[in-house]
């Protein structure tokens, strides 16, 4: 099962056909494949996940910080 945030790692190489009927190939020994929907180069992974999303404890983390008031 792919982590909530992250790539399914599959074992490559692979073929893999989109809905339109479109084949993307990857010929790495592990590939990554996107669950998020937000990577450019779907439907491989290309980190956009953590740029996008933070983990709960983190965003709650950041939130603290940011209705502090410190650093501003």
């Amino acid at each position: 099962m792919p982590a909530e945030s992250g790539p399914l790692l599959v074992e490559g190489p692979v073929e893999i056909v989109l809905p339109d009927g479109t084949v993307r190939s990857g010929e790495r020994p592990i590939v990554a494949l996107c669950v998020c929907r937000r990577s450019k180069h779907y439907p491989f992974c290309d980190t956009s996940h953590r740029r996008r999303s933070l983990p709960p404890t983190e965003r709650a983390r950041q939130e603290g910080e940011d209705t502090s008031g410190a650093g501003r």
